[in-house]
């Protein structure tokens, strides 16, 4: 099926809470694994919280995706949220990697976080998701992840 027939019928509620996950259009480069480069996609998420587009609760950088636990302001989608992010962040790791062509998988997947469900545990989730991946010992030996509510 493709990704626009999935996309119809959805819509997206402003100051609802969504969990995000968006995935490299290649996952076996693994282009964050750099922390230089993933710094460059953190920047995205936190222009975007600083805007007020969308209040950022946690996310984590991983080596070849990104989960993200955000509300969306008042002005915009949350189909436009992550295009927006995900044009700008392409848009600053290619120019940094001298590269050219998509570095996104064109869909990404959101849940809408149902009103008694636990942000917090959500939250936790992301935030522990370099332990299950191997990635580290501890949270805080990560240094790709925040959890404003934690």
């Amino acid at each position: 099926m493709p990704y626009d027939d999935l996309r119809k019928g959805r819509h997206s509620e402003t100051h609802r809470a969504y969990f995000v996950t968006t995935v490299l259009a290649e996952r076996q480069l693994r282009l964050f694994a750099d922390l230089f480069i993933a710094r460059l996609v953190v920047a995205e998420m936190r222009a975007l919280h600083q805007s007020g587009t969308v209040n950022s609760f946690a996310w984590v950088v991983m080596p070849d995706h990104v989960h993200w636990l955000l509300q969306l302001g008042e002005s915009i989608d949350l189909s436009a949220t992550v295009k927006r992010f995900k044009a700008r962040s392409a848009h600053r790791v290619n120019q940094r990697l001298n590269r050219r062509g998509s570095l996104w998988q064109r869909a990404f997947h959101d849940h809408a976080v149902r009103e008694e469900e636990d942000v917090k545990e959500i939250a936790r989730y992301i935030v522990a998701n370099p332990l299950r991946a191997g990635l580290a010992q501890n949270i805080g030996d990560y240094p790709l992840w925040d959890a404003t509510w934690l």
